[in-house]
């Protein structure tokens, strides 16, 4: 079956340009003009991947995607002008999996649509014994069942958090640039921006912190990328 996408931009020839291109790419696409047609249709439909424009009437992009997070983990890819840096740091930080400014490339788009669905795929199951990784204050990695603990404590990460953590704590005690996570966990290349890591760091080490604070072993290495200490 093919990936099903919901456009939401309330500017006609930029979801047409985007549909005509997507079902081109193969994919089956779905059309909202607006913040409660998004929601709507998300709920109904269960599309795949969503792409949220942030300037939208009725409700806003930034309200779609914290109410979307409160009951789903469906990927979302922002779409956003040049200058609205502060609507991209706070959609990262609600939950947003990437965004992408406009004007953009369809081939650069399409790269982060693959790279993000891929990502969201579930694990195969290999058959052998899980792998499990540990580090301070009872933090519990299964690499298998994809669950982590602090403790008796679960906690609720997103797809791309359990795999920010999974990354860090596999290379425990080295640095791990922003480009090595974007291109290992993202999974693409990423020229240039590199605050869609900085935001998962921060929920990540927030949910952490919030279990235990020693499990928050997550070093900040300036002007460099980050750590996972023991």
């Amino acid at each position: 079956m093919p990936a099903r996408i919901l456009v939401v931009d309330d500017e006609t020839a930029v979801t047409d340009l985007l549909a005509y291109n997507l079902r081109k790419a193969g994919y089956e696409t779905l059309l909202a003009a607006d913040g409660r047609e998004a929601l709507r249709l998300a709920r109904q439909s269960n599309p795949d991947l969503i792409l949220l424009d942030l300037m939208l009437p009725e409700v806003d992009g930034l309200d779609v995607c914290r109410e979307l997070r409160k009951t789903s983990e469906m990927p979302v890819i922002m779409l956003t002008a040049r200058g609205e840096e502060i609507d991209r740091v706070v959609g990262l930080e609600l939950g947003a999996d990437d965004y992408i400014c406009k004007p953009f490339s369809m081939r650069e788009l399409l790269a982060r649509i693959k790279a993000v669905l891929r990502r969201a795929q579930p694990a195969e199951p290999t058959g052998k014994p899980s792998t499990i990784l540990r580090g301070k204050g009872g933090l519990r990695l299964d690499v298998e069942s994809r669950i982590v603990t602090v403790g008796e404590t679960n906690l609720a990460l997103t797809r791309l958090e359990f795999d920010l953590l999974n990354m860090l704590l596999t290379n425990t005690g080295r640095v791990m640039t922003r480009e090595r996570l974007l291109e290992q966990v993202w999974g693409y290349d990423f020229v240039g921006d590199t605050r869609a890591v900085d935001s998962a760091i921060k929920r990540l080490r927030a949910k952490l912190r919030g279990a235990s604070t020693e499990a928050d072993s997550i070093e900040a290495v300036r002007g460099v990328g980050y750590r996972f200490n023991l």
